[in-house]
């Protein structure tokens, strides 16, 4: 799109940007021409500006900048934002606050193509600024509003970011900031050993880990370096920001290491070990702090626990004092070794300590994870006070726009995470070392954490769900079934339409009445719904007596008003209650449904050992967490890799890498893996944990 095309209509609400990486001070005018004219080299593509710099009125406004860099040559130097990033205001006489973003110091060029172009600043911290400055640590909170789109109904961050363009006139150029090329980015704010993670935390919601990718990452100036693979955005598009992530400081960008050449003196593979063991070392940091974020603004707010019981302040927080409590130890340790040796030893040895005598107050908080889900469901849908004031908690800079939620499942992520984590340093080390012992003995202590924290949570659940529902089942005339056994857990549960007819194939429109199936592991019952916590049995089986299959209708029974349905499963107890033989229709509203209902039926068969190689299936990567609704779900982590056993309306039925679990998850929240190579390096990944581990 060309700057002189006369037939391209631009939008006076949408902005046209070229990002150029090294912005300069304008250049006089030549000698040689006239004041107020462009010198004879100008680009003729560049739109003519009047003696004061601005544009002509005859366009509309607009900004020019460009880039060189291999991203913007990928993806293309024409993009598009919302004005709400980009908004043209009187400029500040005063110089701003220097901010790096990748912009070199360099002498004035003589390039008059470079003068044509108005120069843009971004004011960096500056509290007096009316609704212009672009604050430091609103950075994420702005990129997070834009990427929803114009319009969207969200609620401004309390200084909104801007652009702003510089008169060319010269008289009040600001200040520029030391460039950093890729080698030295992230250096400018390590004041001291330690790393500048420490100067300015992330949260631990807006990380990825490196060490979570099972294929062998490169160093880290080649992950700098590495173009990401985008789409192109198509013309018109309201924004082309496509994801935004805050550079992490690695291991070889600290000073010291830097200044004592160490990096020329050790090995490549030696150098990612480095890497590895620094990023379990940040990342404990960062969710140290969001920790510290969730305890003293959401579980030691006062406005807050006035809105609920102590019963409930206690299910919904737990023991997350104590979580805190033990990774402040855990970081004070990885700190400590850190500070000592400039080439770190080891850490494998720390882990093995801490997850082995002092992480036990992560296997509470887990446990208590089915009271505290339910917890906060019942608060926000039933107090509209605790709604109202965890929002405005939320909305508090510190806690950087996430909910609540985000913070709460952050013991889970982390657990889960740190295994792989440490896989990757063990990968690192040389096998022949006693470094490697140590390696696999901190991933045995960390998987047997793991494996504890899940049986922790799934007993919970599972008792407390049994008492449950064997009061709210009523047997009536039927045999009485008990419920309650430690080898017994719920499936599935759902309203399905029962069809009461059924004459050569043809159904009768109409008939039929709602049912509600309790599918437990080992038993089906079929009951009838007369409360919503009371229901009376019509029949039951046990699994190895019941078949399913899917039934095909051109004509599909009516459904009740307002539910959808008419996709038809035929389920067979081949001896029920009574010792008969029962055959029963079922009418599922979506065919995702009906899939899952069908899936949880053939429980049994789907527990025999599947022969298809691992390899040969396809694999997702969750790209945001999603929580479990129902029981035949599955929980996911964000970064958690899955493979994909089948698919259904949206929904796919899956096998957790990391630890073998199945259920079904809205595709919307997994992207493919679509290379050969990483698919093949997860499998093999996960089946040595799972050896090595033997927990």
């Amino acid at each position: 799109m060309s700057r002189g095309s006369s037939s391209t209509s631009v939008d006076d609400k949408t902005l046209l940007l070229e990002y150029r990486c090294h912005p300069v001070r304008p250049e006089p005018p030549s000698p040689t021409c006239a004041p107020g004219k462009l010198s004879p080299t100008t680009a003729p593509s560049a739109t003519p500006l009047s003696p004061l710099g601005s544009p002509t009125s005859a366009d509309p406004r607009r900004i020019v900048l460009s880039t060189h860099s291999p991203a913007a040559l990928k993806v293309g130097t024409q993009q598009l934002i919302p004005k709400s990033l980009a908004v043209s205001s009187k400029p500040k006489n005063s110089p701003s606050r220097p901010q790096s973003f990748g912009a070199s110091r360099e002498p004035l060029s003589p390039d008059p193509k470079r003068a044509a172009v108005p120069m843009l600043a971004l004011d960096g911290e500056d509290e007096d600024d009316g609704g212009g400055a672009l604050k430091r640590n609103l950075r994420n909170m702005s990129y997070r509003a834009a990427m929803k789109g114009l319009g969207a109904d969200t609620e401004p961050a309390k200084a909104p970011p801007s652009l702003k363009p510089v008169s060319e006139d010269g008289s009040a150029l600001p200040d520029r900031s030391p460039g950093r090329s890729k080698r030295t980015l992230g250096r400018k704010r390590v004041q001291k050993r330690g790393g500048s993670f420490k100067d300015q935390p992330q949260l631990y919601q807006e990380i990825r880990e490196r060490g979570l990718n099972s294929v062998s990452h490169e160093s880290d100036e080649d992950l700098l370096e590495e173009a990401l693979p985008e789409e192109p955005s198509p013309l018109g598009a309201a924004i082309v920001v496509q994801s935004y992530r805050p550079a992490q400081v690695t291991w070889s960008q600290l000073p010291e290491v830097l200044e004592s050449g160490i990096l020329q003196r050790i090995s490549p593979e030696e150098r990612k070990r480095q890497e590895a063991m620094f990023e379990i070392i940040t990342s404990e940091y960062s969710y140290m702090h969001s920790l510290s974020i969730l305890v003293s603004h959401f579980m030691r707010s006062e406005e807050l626990k006035e809105t609920m019981t102590q019963t409930e302040h206690h299910h919904l927080f737990s023991n997350i004092g104590d979580i805190l409590t033990v990774s402040k130890s855990f970081f004070e340790d990885l700190e400590k070794r850190h500070q000592e040796h400039l080439l770190i030893p080891d850490i494998s040895d720390i882990v093995e300590e801490h997850a082995s005598k002092h992480f036990n107050p992560y296997i509470s908080y887990c446990s208590n994870e089915v009271y505290q889900q339910r917890t906060l469901d019942k608060l926000l849908t039933t107090n509209p006070l605790f709604k109202e004031t965890l929002k405005q908690i939320e909305r508090k800079p510190e806690c950087g726009g996430l909910p609540m939620f985000s913070f709460l499942i952050l013991p889970m992520q982390r657990v889960t995470r740190l295994p792989l984590l440490l896989d990757t340093v063990q990968q690192k080390t040389n096998e022949h070392t006693a470094a490697y012992g140590a390696a696999t003995r901190a991933v045995k202590a960390i998987s047997k954490l793991v494996k504890s924290c899940n049986e922790g949570a799934r007993a919970m659940e599972r008792t407390e769900q049994m008492y449950t529902l064997q009061k709210q089942l009523e047997f009536g005339k039927k045999k009485p079934f008990p419920l309650i056994s430690v080898s017994r857990w719920l499936l599935k549960r759902g309203e399905l339409l029962l069809l009461l007819s059924e004459e050569v194939g043809i159904f009768r429109r109409g008939a039929g009445r709602l049912c509600h199936l309790f599918l437990f592991n080992d038993v089906l019952i079929i009951t009838k719904k007369k409360s919503e916590e009371s229901y009376t049995v019509m029949n039951y089986a046990t699994l190895d007596q019941v078949t399913v299959e899917k039934v095909e209708s051109s004509e599909p029974p009516s459904p009740p008003p307002g539910k959808a349905g008419g996709h038809l499963l035929r389920v067979v107890l081949e001896k029920d209650s009574e010792g008969r033989r029962e055959e029963v229709l079922l009418s599922a509203e979506t065919l995702s449904d009906r899939a899952r209902w069908i899936a949880a039926l053939m429980h049994r068969e789907k527990e025999q050992p599947d022969t298809t190689p691992k390899g040969d299936l396809s694999q997702v990567e969750i790209t945001r967490a999603y929580l479990a609704k129902e029981a035949d779900e599955l929980s996911l982590q964000q970064a958690d890799v899955v493979l994909v056993l089948g698919e259904e309306d949206g929904w796919c039925w899956g096998e957790r890498l990391r630890d073998g679990e199945r259920g079904w998850f809205p595709q919307a929240c997994a992207r493919p893996i679509t290379s050969r190579v990483a698919a093949e390096g997860n499998v093999r990944r996960m089946e040595r944990l799972r050896i090595e581990t033997d927990v």
